[in-house]
């Protein structure tokens, strides 16, 4: 693999070259990856898989026309064909007013924040496979799994760089380790399955495999022999792996391109309440070893910590620079970008802050309603906001968690959600949306 200087050096190189083809303004992407990850079933070596990837992007623009090409070949060659198909692609392509490289002022300039994000770690065979066998032997362990769908350990490294003809140039690196178990309980039609996993940066950050496992398994027993519920409606509480997807649904929403299509459900509701009273939702792309922590956006701008909500209010738009142009409004340092096509938008180290209760206190005033810990399917309409979703869990009686269920159908519109959800106070750090528990009022619950 190329060092980041060295990828930087291609894509600032790839980037004169099509200037000196024509292109009026040019930017280029340069990514590369290495990856192991070795799974394990009933205690035995299932695969080891490793690949090595690398793939540059370039972008031209003649006048307000503009290309885009990928290529996975470096050879001098390859990359003068690319430069030339690139630019003849783009005087043939449509006028669009809004297209062109971010401003040339508000670029990033100076030293990238250090985020720490690259542990310089390489990790053997051997020692992936010990992780994934000591995981999932912790899951196998707890009374009445019955099956294991396997256990995998995984370790990646990553270069990403971006030049552009107006004057930026930066790279950086990242490491990823993996971690998970899956398990069965049940016989026959009435099986059940769950997981558990953590990923992180540094390997050290890991939690260990028999934390893993034992997780997995708990999780998997606890949902054997569910049962169904009653159709109706009442308060919904979700999971914090789960209830993550909210807020997965909301950024679609506030993404530029669904405002400039006109295509959100929430189109006009910048400065108003989206959320209830005293939610925030925090972006943070600087947070040291972040699992999506960046030093600088897809169009090289530099990125700092902001809030989407504040107080339930919705602050922002995320913004490249089309999207941008296009409403008339500055860019936000979302800019996301592949190694084809232009920019989209993104959001780094997104979470919802803690609310002020704990989660059994969330829950001890609800006499009927539903846990949820699993969702099936993707019924959701992001211009009308209607939300429909496959969903599993356990009955909530009492004031307490209860019973397995599953085969139920969740239902409601997520702008009714956003204004009557409340977090709980058991905020974790885990993924790279992160939310506590989130209770819901009022949803539509219906047993399949």
């Amino acid at each position: 693999m190329l060092t980041t200087q060295e990828a930087q050096n291609r894509a600032a190189d790839t980037v004169a070259q099509a200037r000196a083809a024509g292109a009026d303004a040019a930017d280029a992407v340069f990514s590369a990856d290495t990856a192991l990850e070795v799974s394990v079933r009933l205690g035995a070596l299932e695969d080891v898989g490793r690949s090595e990837s690398s793939d540059l992007g370039l972008r031209v623009f003649v006048g307000k026309r503009s290309a885009s090409v990928s290529t996975s070949d470096f050879t001098p060659a390859a990359i003068a064909a690319l430069v030339e198909r690139a630019v003849a692609m783009a005087r043939e392509a449509p006028e669009d007013d809004w297209a062109g490289l971010a401003p040339a002022e508000r670029l990033m300039h100076g030293a990238a924040p250090l985020l720490d994000l690259d542990d310089g770690g390489e990790a053997s065979p051997e020692s992936l496979r010990a992780a994934a066998l000591a995981a999932e032997e912790a899951a196998r362990s707890v009374s009445g799994v019955t099956n294991s769908e396997g256990g995998s350990a995984s370790a990646s490294r990553s270069i990403w760089a971006l030049a552009t003809s107006h004057g930026f140039a930066a790279s950086y690196a990242t490491t990823g380790y993996g971690l998970s178990a899956s398990v069965l309980a049940g016989e026959g039609g009435a099986m059940v399955r769950d997981y558990a996993h953590h990923s992180a940066r540094h390997r050290r950050a890991l939690e260990s495999a028999e934390a893993i496992g034992l997780r997995a398994g708990e999780r998997t027993v606890a949902r054997a022999n569910p049962g169904r519920v009653e159709s109706g409606a009442m308060p919904v509480v979700f999971d914090p792996r789960v209830g993550s997807s909210l807020i997965g649904h909301f950024v679609g929403a506030i993404a530029g391109q669904a405002i400039t299509r006109r295509t959100s459900f929430l189109l006009d509701a910048m400065g108003t309440p989206v959320f209830a009273e005293g939610i925030r939702i925090e972006d943070d792309p600087h947070r040291p070893h972040g699992l999506r922590s960046r030093p600088f956006d897809g169009e090289g701008l530099p990125v700092s910590p902001c809030a989407l909500v504040e107080n339930g209010v919705l602050e922002t738009w995320l913004l490249d620079s089309a999207s941008a142009r296009q409403l008339g409004l500055s860019p936000t340092g979302h800019a996301a970008r592949g190694g084809a096509g232009a920019p989209g938008v993104s959001t780094s180290n997104l979470h919802m802050v803690n609310g002020h209760v704990p989660p059994a206190t969330l829950i001890a005033d609800i006499s009927r309603g539903i846990y949820v810990t699993e969702l099936i399917g993707m019924g959701v309409n992001g211009v009308t906001g209607d939300y429909s979703r496959g969903a599993a869990g356990f009955l909530i009686e009492d004031g307490q968690i209860t019973t397995p269920v599953a085969e139920l159908t969740i239902a409601s519109n997520l702008k009714d959600m956003f204004r009557n959800l409340t977090p709980a106070n058991d905020l974790e750090f885990r993924y790279g949306t992160n939310v506590p528990t989130l209770r819901v009022e009022g949803m539509t619950v219906a047993s399949g």
